[in-house]
């Protein structure tokens, strides 16, 4: 793909803190045959022009970013992408999940058009997940689709978003429910943005981290239970190592299971609960990956309750979610009949089918499943979970 720097990856179960310093920049890949692309992680990435060799050649790229993010990050990708493209534009959207909607998506058809684009133009996704899952959705949409480029600056959109090609805005019935599958070029996740990160939107990405290892991989909850205080303090080696097993679980799922019709279902552990407190919090009170934690702890009492997993485990999650800095507790959205208001609100769900809420649940530690639940159960896990 011709990056300048090129390292193997490393094991997992062999990687040592100091192994893993040595070997800071890596890629991993998505296969999906001809729409296969890889995701670069390590430092100083963003601003280095080899970065993006062997893109899509074409006269213009539209810079997407937010209003947040591109005073710090904006110059320094327009400085990479110069040799590559004569006319280099450039659209700031409002920041936050309560723009992830119809009104700002026609932000980007607006400069596009206003620009007069074309179908090679380069969309460059600057941002979290909300930047880049509005980037993603108008470059599957304008002129039928035109190719695209993850750069996250969130430790979320590094670990989960960006990485997948799912795209999509909020309705206000429901989060992600009008989007598309479209896949980038390419995923370019530059540790050193993580460093002007808020504390409080650092825990949220670290939601998407722990969730893979109740999922996937055991081996890396136990990392993540040794090493939780090195990620709070952003330590590198810790962060490289967490980014890259993130996306490599992400891509085996994603490779097999392109379009969740079965096993790429199970990423969304601790949303389907994580979206009702969204939804019903209004989209920006509770960041998604708050909702995602407290999602976790919920979906695995839910767990427990159907006989799958020991409160043991369940105390470990909610242990770990804890020192990460999440809530693990669910929000009442809902004075009157807060479980009723979960109920209609994950009705609403994609996993939903026929208006019966389908749950990613724990099927034994590291192993996920996805199925129903009756609504006396969840009603009891809800109550429980959003007592004071």
């Amino acid at each position: 793909m011709g990056w300048r720097r090129r390292y193997a990856a490393v094991p997992f179960l062999n990687a040592s803190i100091h192994t893993l310093m040595s070997q800071i920049a890596q890629e991993v890949a998505i296969d999906l045959g001809e729409r296969s692309y890889r995701i670069a992680i390590g430092g100083g990435l963003l601003a280095d022009a080899a970065t993006y060799d062997g893109l899509p050649r074409a006269s213009a790229a539209l810079i997407v970013s937010n209003t947040t993010v591109a005073p710090l990050y904006a110059a320094a990708l327009r400085a990479a992408l110069a040799g590559r493209f004569a006319q280099i534009h450039e659209v700031q959207l409002p920041d936050g999940e309560a723009h992830k909607n119809w009104q700002t998506l026609q932000l980007i058809f607006d400069a596009l058009l206003a620009h007069g684009c074309d179908r090679k133009t380069v969309l460059f996704a600057l941002g979290g997940g909300v930047v880049g899952d509005m980037a993603g959705f108008a470059a599957a949409s304008y002129m039928r689709g035109v190719p695209f480029v993850q750069v996250p600056t969130t430790l979320l959109a590094q670990v989960d978003s960006s990485v997948g090609g799912k795209t999509a805005i909020n309705h206000p019935l429901g989060k992600n429910m009008i989007g598309a599958f479209y896949q980038p070029q390419r995923v370019v996740c530059d540790l050193d943005v993580l460093g002007t990160l808020p504390a409080r939107e650092f825990s949220a990405g670290l939601a998407e981290v722990i969730k893979y290892g109740p999922i996937a991989d055991m081996a890396f909850f136990d990392w993540l239970e040794q090493h939780i205080d090195a990620l709070m303090a952003r330590d590198r080696a810790a962060l490289a190592h967490a980014v890259r097993r993130s996306c490599e679980i992400k891509a085996d799922v994603v490779g097999q299971d392109e379009r969740e019709s079965g096993l790429r279902a199970i990423l969304n552990f601790g949303h389907t609960f994580g979206h009702a407190i969204e939804a019903g919090m209004g989209y920006g009170a509770w960041l998604h990956g708050e909702g995602v934690g407290a999602g976790m702890v919920m979906a695995a009492r839910l767990s427990q309750a159907l006989g799958l997993v020991d409160a043991v485990f369940v105390q470990r999650l909610t242990d770990l979610v804890a020192r990460a800095g999440l809530p693990v507790r669910g929000a009442v959205i809902d004075a009157t009949d807060n479980a009723g208001r979960y109920l209609q609100l994950m009705r609403v769900d994609k996993k939903a089918e026929g208006g019966e809420i389908r749950f990613v649940v724990i099927d034994g530690p590291g192993q996920a499943a996805v199925r129903p639940a009756p609504d006396a159960l969840v009603r009891a896990v809800i109550d429980a979970s959003c007592a004071p």
